[in-house]
This record gives C-alpha cells, sequence and structure tokens, in this order.
C-alpha cells in the first residue's frame, strides 16, 4: 500500500490490486514473445505473395486461382450483393478499430487487468502491420471481373478485410470461450470465427480479391493470434471468470 501525502496534511491511500500486471509489463512481455514470430510470419506472408506474383503468375495456378472469381461473378443477385456488403461491412477497417478499442475497455473493466486486452490489441495490430508491409513490397492486381467495391490503393494481396476479421473476431472468441464453462456458451462464443469465413466469401463474391488473397490473410490472422495467445496466456488465466452466471 503506497501513502500520498498532501499539503494540508490529508493522506489519501492507494491501493493496487494483488498480483496485477500493469499495461507496461503485458506489453513488455508481449513485446518479447511476439515480436520474433511475428518478423517471421510477415517473412513467409512476403515469401507467399512473390511466389504467386513472379513464380506462379503465368503458370495454370493463376487461371485457376481467378477461375472462383469468374464463377462467383455469373451467381451475382442483387441479394447476394446487399449480403455481402453487410458481410464486408464486418470487416472494415473503421468497424475493426472501433469494435477493437470498445474490446479493449470492456476486457479491462471486465477482467480488471490488462492481459486480455493486450492480447487482442496487439493481434490486430501485428497483422495490420504486416498486411500494409506486404501490400508495399507486393504489386498484384484485382481479380479480372467487375468490382462491387472501390478498390483501394493497395495491392490484391492479400485481403486487409479477412486478415483484420480473423484477428479480431477469432481472438473474442478465443479469449470468451475460455471463460466460461457451459457448452452451449463456448459453442455460441466459437460462433464468432463465422466472421471472418463470410468476410472472405464476401471478398471474392464482390470480386475484389483472389482465393489466395484470403487464404494468405487467414494465415496472417491466424498465425499472430496463435502467438499471442500461446505466449502470453498460461495455466491460472482460464481460472479467473467473467462471472459466477457463467460457471
Amino acid at each position: 500500500m503506497t501513502r500520498a501525502s498532501f499539503g494540508y496534511q490529508r493522506d489519501v491511500s492507494i491501493t493496487k490490486p494483488a498480483g496485477e500486471r500493469t499495461v507496461w509489463q503485458e506489453l513488455g512481455t508481449a513485446g518479447k514473445r511476439f515480436v520474433p514470430w511475428w518478423f517471421a510470419v510477415g517473412v513467409v506472408v512476403v515469401l507467399i505473395g512473390l511466389l504467386i506474383t513472379k513464380v506462379l503468375e503465368n503458370t495454370g495456378f493463376a487461371d485457376a486461382d481467378a477461375g472462383l472469381d469468374r464463377w462467383l461473378e455469373k451467381q451475382r443477385t442483387p441479394t447476394g450483393e446487399t449480403l455481402t456488403h453487410i458481410g464486408t461491412w464486418f470487416g472494415e477497417t473503421p468497424t475493426i478499430i472501433g469494435l477493437t478499442a470498445i474490446t479493449v475497455v470492456a476486457f479491462r473493466l471486465a477482467f480488471h487487468r490488462w492481459r486480455e486486452s493486450v492480447i487482442l490489441a496487439i493481434c490486430v495490430t501485428g497483422q495490420a502491420v504486416i498486411f500494409l508491409v506486404t501490400t508495399i513490397l507486393i504489386d498484384r492486381e484485382r481479380p479480372p471481373v467487375h468490382h462491387l467495391d472501390d478498390s483501394p490503393p493497395t495491392s490484391s494481396f492479400p485481403s486487409g478485410h479477412t486478415s483484420a476479421a480473423v484477428a479480431l473476431y477469432c481472438g473474442l472468441a478465443l479469449i470468451l470461450a475460455l471463460q466460461v464453462r457451459r457448452t452451449w456458451l463456448k459453442w455460441l462464443c466459437w460462433a464468432l470465427v463465422l466472421v471472418p469465413v463470410a468476410v472472405a466469401l464476401a471478398r471474392l463474391y464482390r470480386g475484389m480479391h483472389h482465393p489466395s488473397d484470403v487464404t494468405a490473410s487467414f494465415l496472417n490472422g491466424i498465425a499472430c493470434l496463435v502467438i499471442m495467445s500461446t505466449g502470453i496466456l498460461h495455466a491460472e488465466w482460464p481460472r479467473k471468470r467473467l462471472s459466477r452466471e457463467f460457471a
């Protein structure tokens, strides 16, 4: 317990919950365990991009990769376009940033510690950095179909919507599923993994990415999440539940 004495001789006691780590301690631990592996993931994603654009560009792989986009273009309907527009929204940058910020605050208030918040924030941030660097190094055109969305000034490889959705929604699913014991609640939490799948399908349907683009994005997002969860979580963490009603 620390005591702070002010000029008018009034003492104020400031207490810190026993064993609670500060956000800086959590970030320090995350940095030590995350950065080297995160760098390796970035290198792998870039190498995959170079393989696709430099080695396989004029092969049958390229035609097959664009084949699904051409097939989906023929299947488009007004209803499908509306649904995929909604699906895309779940991976939009403002949506990801807003939901991440809200969740970081909510986890801090719910768990009274920073660990879960740091895991989610670094996963989302880490995949975003890999995405941005990769799009700078890899120049790939969008699929040869009509695009239903405006093309952002980035390469088609990889899909930023998909990798961000994987990091955020799969991260939420993992953290929440570890906090509940009832089977139906666990399934409800894990249902969040369907969101990035929907985002990926929406991006393909709308002609914005090749299948290999979204595949690499799943690798990016999942790898960042696995690195963070295995590096920061430990055996005692799941024992502290959100509340008894979930037990």
